[in-house]
């Protein structure tokens, strides 16, 4: 580590004179040798150089959402070119080219970072060695060897022997506690803040193999820094805790605000934004107007957080414009009103069972239907099946016989009498009787 940080000795003169500075306003408020003026003086440096790196934190948010639009692509040209390496570079090139799309910018908060970390690194051992460095005289550097975080020096390290903690003014169990719970809320922070992003600001519609790699480097990153934490002075591992607080906040603040399309914070965005809606009645913000205008570009090819975000505008009478604003739209109230009534009006899917219940309920009532139909029917009087008893006449044919033993066919004034009798209300003139009937 120390091979490493003598590279970047050229910065440490512009670091050490940063510090050299904030250790001038804090000394004035809490003491030049104090843990807490020299501990805020590193924090304000984490601070500095984070603000001027948020340029940089804008391309590695913007280049790590194209990569992730880019995968499928990706994915067709490796399976396509699987044979051919050389055309399978040249096909990913030229796809970074036409998209501009730099993967390394995903990297470049680190590495722009990395020199300020060492440089830090390389001063901090300069002060537990006692040696004058960068714009720190010999007085700073016993001042600030005597400083102490809640008992551990600031250049201390958890594996420091006791000999020379002790030579630090401070007792190896005192600089061995604090070390190890700033390890562990340093690998906290950093598994927090890769969490956040993956299960907040990923498109879950898209699975691809970066999703699978930032999984595993969920839990590999914070194994990495505690297995290096070890071997940090106390004042890199608040420079360190710090910058992995400042992260965690601002990728907080860039999920709230600027979403990934897609992922379970745009749709709680969007969420947020329309109650603001229906509540103002306008879209109230640059950044809003922004966001509604970019949605309604994209026309049919919005996502499902995005449709169901203008179905809520509709149903509360709003339509979204072009430019970003919103207005009141009573026909686009009516329909969504009207298609949500047609939709409570159509009958629910029966189950089986239900269909076979209904079935059985219809067969029964069919069957008292008919019982009731012959009951009805039976209680009107029979035709006559009266025989003629007459004795056959001489000279009769031979055949006369069997028709006379046939039931006699009611006539029509017998049956009309016995309507008559029934109902008693029949009127007009009657027809005379057949002669071979009875008198």
């Amino acid at each position: 580590m120390d091979t490493i940080a003598s590279l970047f000795a050229f910065i440490t003169t512009p670091v050490s004179w940063v510090i050299v500075q904030f250790h001038k306003l804090y000394g004035a408020i809490f003491g030049p040798d104090t843990g807490w003026a020299w501990g805020l003086s590193i924090v304000s440096l984490v601070v500095l150089i984070r603000i001027c790196l948020i340029p940089l934190f804008v391309k590695q948010i913007k280049a790590t959402r194209n990569m992730q639009a880019l995968q499928p692509k990706m994915k067709a040209i490796q399976e396509r070119y699987k044979s051919d390496k050389q055309r399978q570079s040249e096909e990913m090139m030229k796809l970074y080219k036409e998209t501009g799309t730099n993967p390394l910018s995903s990297c470049l908060p680190i590495l722009a970072q990395s020199p300020f970390f060492f440089a830090l690194y390389h001063v901090l051992s300069k002060i537990a060695e006692g040696e004058r460095i960068g714009a720190l005289n010999q007085q700073l550097v016993d001042s600030a060897r005597e400083a102490h975080i809640f008992g551990a020096p600031i250049a201390a390290k958890f594996t420091d022997s006791p000999e020379k903690v002790e030579a630090l003014s401070a007792s190896l169990t005192d600089v061995r506690i604090v070390t190890a719970v700033m390890i562990i809320l340093m690998s906290a922070s950093q598994f927090f803040t890769q969490r956040q992003l993956m299960m907040k600001n990923v498109d879950l519609t898209v699975k691809t193999p970066y999703m699978q790699q930032q999984k595993m480097l969920m839990y590999i990153f914070p194994v990495i820094f505690a297995v290096m934490g070890i071997n940090f002075p106390v004042g890199v591992l608040v420079y360190w805790l710090t910058t992995n607080v400042w992260t965690m906040g601002q990728q907080m603040y860039v999920i709230n605000q600027n979403p990934t399309p897609g992922s379970k914070a745009q749709d709680a965005y969007l969420q947020r934004l329309l109650k603001s809606v229906t509540h103002h009645g306008e879209v109230r913000g640059r950044g809003r107007k922004r966001v509604v205008k970019a949605i309604v570009a994209k026309g049919s090819d919005r996502n499902e957080n995005e449709r169901r975000f203008f179905a809520g505008l509709a149903k509360a009478g709003f339509a979204a414009q072009p430019d970003g604003t919103v207005i009141k739209s009573d026909t686009v109230s009516a329909e969504a009103e009207g298609g949500a009534g047609t939709r409570r009006q159509q009958p629910k899917r029966q189950t089986k069972a239900q269909r076979q219940a209904a079935a059985a309920q219809q067969a029964k009532e069919a069957e008292d239907a008919a019982s009731t139909a012959e009951a009805t029917a039976g209680d009107k009087p029979a035709p006559s099946l009266e025989k003629d008893t007459k004795p056959q006449a001489k000279g009769a044919k031979p055949g006369a016989q069997d028709a006379t033993d046939k039931p006699a066919r009611p006539s029509r004034a017998n049956s009309g009498g016995a309507r008559q009798g029934k109902s008693g209300q029949r009127k007009g003139q009657q027809r005379p009787k057949h002669p071979s009937s009875k008198k």
